[in-house]
């Protein structure tokens, strides 16, 4: 038996003032890493300070929001980009790429690895295990929200999003992504980082195991209807942007370990 979404996407209103359960998903994602964070930085020879992690956490989240937004305009809209540049900076009409969020953690890194006297790959190495878990809360967000829905389907879990302008049972493939971008994808690279690693291998590992799961998972979702399929008429734009992922990762967990 299907089910017809109604979940009403707003969380709280204030008057004019309107909390969004998505806004509150990115909260609990920042959160979720910070105290995951906390918890490897307390560990014996961590080499990180709580002052650190404050700063790292901060500015990952300014590397995501506007990173994420960039990506979301150069990506997906490059068109409307065109004919009003200004229309970057209309973050009220939403909109967000993980991977611009990713590039944008990235350009954060590498400032910070500078700054701190880290190398990239040990930045790297720390911030991929606590990836996930927020991954996992956006697409919550994405559920609530009744937004990027799947494919039709005749399964009995299939979702009806009014969103989607038709009366069509669909993937919820938010939750699909949620449990393997985020949730499994979590367990693995975390067990994965509990033992010593060559630099790298952690991060490889994320960017592979990503890529993989996000590419697998979009054959469930609707692809977005002003791009389609635009890779061999087969791929969608988020599996040609995480094809790049696992190319990177397998060079990070492949490559030979440096000598000492």
């Amino acid at each position: 038996m299907v089910w017809l979404h109604e979940i009403d996407p707003i969380a709280l209103g204030l008057g004019p003032l309107q909390i969004h359960w998505y806004g509150l998903m990115y909260l609990l994602a920042f959160g979720s890493a910070w105290m995951l964070g906390g918890y490897r930085a307390r560990k014996m020879g961590s080499g990180w300070s709580e002052k650190q992690l404050s700063d790292l956490i901060f500015y990952c989240a300014i590397g995501v929001i506007l990173g994420g937004r960039m990506g979301y305009v150069l990506f997906y809209h490059f068109d409307y980009f065109l004919q009003d540049p200004l229309w970057l900076f209309a973050i009220w009409e939403g909109g967000m790429s993980f991977h611009g969020g990713l590039l944008g953690v990235v350009a954060v890194i590498l400032w910070f690895s500078r700054r701190e006297g880290k190398t990239l790959l040990q930045l790297g190495d720390f911030v991929a295990p606590l990836v996930p878990l927020g991954l996992a809360a956006g697409r919550i967000g994405n559920f609530i929200g009744g937004e990027l829905w799947g494919r039709a389907t005749d399964q009995s879990w299939g979702v009806i999003f009014p969103r989607a302008g038709d009366q069509l049972a669909r993937h919820p493939s938010q939750l699909y992504q949620a449990l393997v971008e985020g949730v499994l994808l979590f367990a693995l690279v975390w067990i994965y980082s509990n033992k010593p690693r060559k630099p790298g291998s952690v991060a490889g590992l994320f960017l592979v195991g990503y890529g993989i799961a996000r590419s697998s998972v979009e054959f469930f979702r609707e692809p977005d209807a002003h791009l389609g399929l635009i890779g061999f008429d087969l791929l969608s734009m988020g599996q040609l942007l995480s094809l790049p992922m696992v190319v990177v990762g397998l060079i990070l967990l492949l490559r030979p370990e440096a000598k000492r």
